[in-house]
Formats: C-alpha cells, sequence, structure tokens
C-alpha cells in the first residue's frame, strides 16, 4: 500500500513539473503507458471475475428469463376458483401432505435420470434438521431404473419459488464453446465495471497536466461521483428500463416458441446497462467542468433546445423498441440528469482562474 502511495505521489509531482509543457511524443509516451496500465488492470479483474461468471450469468440473464417465462404461460382460467392464491403454492405445504409431484424438467436423482414430465406421489416430510421437504411416497420406474420410496425431491418448500422455471424460459447456445466464451464475455464486462475507478483515474492523470494545479485536486470527487453515478446508471437500466422493454419485445412473440441466443442477449443489456452508466456521467462531468470554469448553469439553459434534441436521438439509439413508451423510459432520466447538472453547475461553477 505504502508503495502504491508512493507511486502516486511521484505521478503526481511529475505532472505538476510538466504541467502543461509536455511535447507531443511526450504525450503519446504517457497515453501508451497509462494504456497499458489500464489493460494490465482489466486483465487481472477479468481473471478474478471469471471464478464469478455463472452467478454473474445468472444476475444478468433473470429479467430476460422472467420476461420469457410469462410471455409463455398461459393463462387458464378455473372454475370455481377466485385468483391464483386460492391454489396454493409449495411455500404453504405442510408436514404430512400428500400430492403428485411433477418433473418440469430432467432430473438427475442418484445414477436414475428422470425425464420431464414423469410425476410421482410425495409427501412432505422433515428431515433430520427439522426441515421441510418433499420425498417420494411410492417407487418411481423410470426406465431401467427404479427409485424407491422416501428419496428426497428436488423441491425447496422453506424458501419462496422463482416467478420463473422450466426449460422454455432458459437462454440457447448453439456452439459447444458458446457457454465459455460467454463467460469469458461476461468476466470482461464485469472487469471493465470493477476497474472504473482506475481507468477514471488513469483518464484524468492523462488530462491533469493541462490543468492548473488548484484544478488537479478535483481528481476524488470526480472518481467518486463518476463511479456512483456509472452504478446508478446500470442498476437503473437492469431494474427499471429493461423489464419492461423485455416484457414488450417478448410479448410480441407469444404466437410463437420464443429461443432466445444467450451470447445476442448478453449483448443487448450489457449495451443498455453501459450506455445508462455513460449517460449517468452527465452531473460528475459537469461538476469537473463547472468547478474549472469551463461551463456555467446560464449556458446549460441556453442551450436546452440542442441538448433536447441530442437527448431524444441517444434515447432512440439507446431503446430496443420504436414506440414512445419505451423511448421515454431512456429520455426521462436523461432530462432529470440534466436538469440535475444545471444545478450542479450553478453550485459550483467559478471563474477559472491560475491559482
Amino acid at each position: 500500500m505504502s508503495a502504491f502511495i508512493k507511486a502516486l505521489a511521484g505521478n503526481k509531482e511529475r505532472e505538476e513539473e510538466l504541467g502543461g509543457q509536455m511535447s507531443f511524443l511526450e504525450h503519446l509516451d504517457e497515453l501508451r503507458r497509462r494504456l497499458v496500465r489500464s489493460f494490465i488492470f482489466i486483465i487481472i479483474a477479468a481473471a478474478g471475475s471469471f471464478y464469478f461468471s455463472g452467478q454473474i450469468y445468472a444476475f444478468l440473464a433473470a429479467p430476460v428469463q422472467r420476461a420469457l417465462a410469462e410471455a409463455q404461460r398461459q393463462q387458464v382460467p378455473i372454475a370455481g376458483v377466485t385468483g391464483t392464491e386460492a391454489i396454493g403454492t409449495l411455500t404453504s405445504l405442510k408436514e404430512n401432505d400428500v400430492g403428485r409431484y411433477v418433473f418440469d424438467q430432467e432430473t438427475k436423482l442418484g445414477s436414475s435420470l428422470v425425464p420431464a414430465g414423469a410425476s410421482v406421489m410425495a409427501r412432505a416430510l422433515k428431515d433430520g434438521q427439522g426441515k421441510l421437504h418433499l420425498f417420494t411416497d411410492e417407487a418411481l420406474y423410470s426406465g431401467n431404473a427404479v427409485i424407491p420410496k422416501g428419496v428426497r425431491l428436488p423441491a425447496e418448500l422453506h424458501v419462496a419459488i422463482e416467478a420463473f422455471s422450466g426449460v422454455n424460459d432458459k437462454l440457447i447456445v448453439t456452439t459447444a464453446m458458446e457457454p465459455f466464451s460467454l463467460y469469458l464475455k461476461v468476466s470482461l464486462y464485469a472487469a471493465i465495471c470493477i476497474s472504473l475507478p482506475f481507468l477514471l483515474f488513469q483518464i484524468w492523470g492523462f488530462v491533469a497536466p493541462g490543468l492548473y494545479p488548484h484544478e488537479r485536486a478535483y481528481v476524488t470527487p470526480f472518481i467518486l461521483l463518476s463511479t456512483i453515478s456509472f452504478v446508478l446508471g446500470a442498476a437503473f437500466a437492469y431494474y427499471i428500463i429493461f423489464p419492461p422493454a423485455a416484457k414488450y419485445l417478448l410479448g410480441l412473440g407469444s404466437d410463437f416458441r420464443l429461443l432466445l441466443k444467450a451470447d445476442e442477449y448478453f449483448d443487448f443489456i450489457i449495451i443498455v446497462m453501459l450506455g445508462m452508466g455513460v449517460v449517468f456521467q452527465m452531473p460528475a462531468v459537469t461538476y469537473v467542468l463547472a468547478r474549472i470554469g469551463l461551463v456555467t448553469a446560464g449556458f446549460l439553459v441556453r442551450s436546452w433546445k440542442v441538448a433536447m434534441i441530442v437527448i431524444f436521438i441517444a434515447a432512440a439509439v439507446l431503446s430496443p423498441t420504436a414506440d414512445v413508451p419505451n423511448m421515454m423510459l431512456f429520455a426521462a432520466p436523461m432530462i432529470v440528469l440534466y436538469m440535475v447538472s444545471i444545478f450542479v453547475a450553478w453550485i459550483f461553477n467559478k471563474p477559472r482562474t491560475t491559482t
């Protein structure tokens, strides 16, 4: 840690000595060094992220799996039953309740393989730890194998059941190597997000020699605000923008069997999340520009017409659909961020000085 701090101090002293006096070749050399550092940092972060690529994949795939399951779910009314609550769920079972369990996908029990659609009488019983589980209440004959009575079934009764399950809500791959390449891609994108503070520091270090000494002190709030803004933008895309967009798009294909390629889906959702992460940088960038006197609140107010045109063009590019509601999901936060940027510029703006 001390070596890292000394290195940062050395870089700072070097920048103060060079401030604005670097030649073109020196600028290129500085750019090369910072690009190499960024590349090495991203590779290290990607190697660490690959270990968690499965969890990252599951997290990113969840919105489209829910939308896909919803799009393919049939709504069938049941005579004499009002509402789905009257039917009940696995979480409502009590000890010794008996019913027929249907395997929704091909399942391996021990050394035996049970095909999807097979069923067996099951009973809710507590295990040695006092937790409630489903166990077979009769022998199940599957192919050449016999599954005896008392085998635990793959149904978790003590946790909430997800709104999506089964084989039809899974994303598909078309080659044997595609899962590996997909996990590599997921790891790389995760590494870029993890490396964001370091990358921002490298960007700032490259432009810092062209700033006055007191202006270089804004590096810490800039990196902090940019990192927080990026996370908020990606989260906004994941939780707010993408679910209704995916539901709308998949709803159009309700007359077809929907098979989504995992690689194409991840390219799409990553672009949306990264795009909104960049869009949410608006207040952070405005803060720095206002502090060094390059942007004022008056300038932003006078430029609002041009800004609205740029915002709606960006919303049209980022939006996965051409309908107005989904485009407004992208445009609305940009408009709010522009207003916040005006407020930020009004608070922090000051004339640019050499001290």
